[in-house]
Order: structure tokens, then sequence, then C-alpha cells
């Protein structure tokens, strides 16, 4: 379990195809203190540690996890987002996030608003994830408050220090995130309509 706090941003040194899996090599400040079989939310997608030391660490992306993220669409250079899983005795700082990406979504439009940037978000209503007017979504694994909130769209407010420790800083209208949809909210819809 995660909470959305992004402990800080890793770099992609080495990709290696293994059937329809994929290795990925990171170089991070924080690889050389992961052991092996650790959960790490890579992007807001919770990968097993197979390899650390050195300032770097290994994990493997399967099939599945290639499809329903944007870590199939990563490249050599580029960055993601890192955070440790919480410890059980830890704050949840943010909200409650299972580092399982519930589907993608596309950066519609990035305004900076001097001193805040404002991001909007579209994603697929018709996969049955939706967000609620002040709710939780993880963004990139990032927790962060919904605003302007309609089917398939939503916004979020970026202050300056997340702006500059995550890879928000990076985001172009037309990327692709991961989205992963307040936990409680998806029970609740799924009583509802069952």
């Amino acid at each position: 379990m995660f909470t959305g706090i992004v402990e800080g941003v890793a770099k992609v040194t080495q990709i290696k195809d293994d059937g329809t899996n994929k290795q990925f090599v990171f170089t991070s400040v924080i690889s050389n203190e992961l052991k092996i079989d650790q959960s790490l939310s890579h992007n807001g997608v919770c990968l097993t540690v197979t390899q650390a030391g050195n300032n770097t660490h290994e994990v493997t992306a399967v099939k599945e996890t290639l499809l329903k993220s944007n870590l199939g669409l990563l490249n050599i250079g580029d960055v993601v987002n890192l955070e440790r899983c919480m410890v059980a005795n830890g704050r949840f700082d943010g909200h409650i996030v299972q580092g399982h990406v519930d589907q993608v979504g596309t950066v519609l439009d990035v305004e900076d608003q001097n001193g805040s940037w404002l991001f909007t978000f579209s994603y697929d209503p018709s996969l049955g994830n939706v967000t609620v007017e002040k709710g939780s979504i993880a963004v990139n694994g990032v927790s962060l408050t919904c605003f302007n909130s309609k089917e398939g769209e939503f916004s979020v407010a970026i202050i300056p220090y997340t702006y500059e420790h995550t890879n928000f800083k990076m985001l172009k209208k037309g990327d692709t995130v991961n989205l992963e949809f307040d936990i409680i909210g998806k029970y609740v819809k799924r009583i509802m309509t069952h």
C-alpha cells in the first residue's frame, strides 16, 4: 500500500525485453536503500525490485502492466515518480493508493497560473471509473485532489514543490499518465450499480 507522496524520481537507464515482459533498470537517489523483493511504486505502478545496488535498481513489468499503464511507453532517459510502500506505523499524508493503475489518461492542458499549475486530464469513462469534486486521485502515483470533475475529465492544481520534485514538470499536452481512482469511490460505485 502507498499514500501517493512521491519520494523522488528515477531515470530509465536500460530496457530489456524478456518475452512479453520488460525489465527496466532505473537510477535514483533511493536505489541504494532498496532491497530485493521490495514493493516500489513507479509512476503509480507497484513493481517488485529484482536487483539493487550501485545507485540503480531493476524491476520487471509483465504484459498486462505494460498494456494498462504508461510504462510500456518508457524510453531510456525518461523519468518516473518513485514511492516506497507505506510502513505500518507511518502517516497517511496522501490517500490510500494500492499501486494498481486503473487506466491511462491524457494531458488535455497545462496552464501556468503564476505560482502553481493547472493540469487537465481526460480518461475513458466507459471503463467505469469516476472522479468526484474534491475527491482523491493518483496521477503517475501522485496523490492529488480533483476539481472541475465531469465524466471523462478532471483538473488538479500542482504546487511548486510537487512540480519540481515529480515528473509533472515534464508533462505536456498529449502525454499519457497513469490513473488510479480512489478506492472508496470504486467500492461505492460498484455497490450502487450492482
